[in-house]
């Protein structure tokens, strides 16, 4: 068994995250989240770095994150399969600034800021360790009603993932070709 299948053996909940600089919102779906601390609490949300909303998150100071429920995947299609690069994902989508300034999507089940207290490149993604600022809820689904990797299967990515072997990442070697990588 190799890491690959034991990674589909891994059922993820599913979160958007947002973010705003001076000039454009962005946002994306993200599969790899956590909570990594209960006292101080500390969550862990890691972006595609060849995702447009990398770019924004990059020198930002506060991140959303956005819980979805298990009946949002049309919600969770339009962040991940559409490309910030190509297209405005806010347009027809209901949202509010928050109090930190990031975009807060209305439809989420839950949503926090999080300041930003650290940034790690991990391979192809950049890990953002948030210190939670403020949180809302609905009053929608309980806990294990959220939507998880298992329920997208048919998504497509926005930036498909082999665009990560041809883009070099910022101050990091170029990585693997198509045919090292699938091995």
């Amino acid at each position: 068994m190799g890491f690959a299948d034991f990674s589909r053996l891994i059922d993820p909940a599913l979160y958007v995250l947002t973010v705003a600089d001076e000039h454009e919102n962005s946002g994306c779906l993200i599969g790899f989240a956590s909570q990594v601390s209960i006292f101080p609490p500390r969550f862990l949300a890691c972006v595609s770095e060849v995702n447009h909303t990398a770019r924004l998150a990059a020198s930002a100071e506060v991140l959303a994150v956005h819980l979805l429920g298990a009946d949002q995947p049309a919600l969770a299609a339009h962040f991940g399969e559409l490309t910030g690069d190509e297209v405005d994902k806010f347009a027809g989508v209901a949202w509010h600034r928050g109090p930190f300034g990031s975009p807060i999507l209305e439809a989420a089940r839950g949503v926090f800021e999080g300041r930003v207290l650290e940034r790690h490149r991990f391979g192809d993604h950049v890990g953002h360790l948030l210190e939670p600022l403020d949180m809302h809820t609905s009053a929608a689904p309980g806990p294990g009603e959220q939507l998880h990797l298992s329920d997208t299967a048919d998504l497509g990515a926005g930036h498909p993932p082999e665009e990560v072997l041809d883009r070099p990442a910022s101050g990091a070697p170029r990585a693997l070709s198509a045919r090292r990588a699938r091995r």
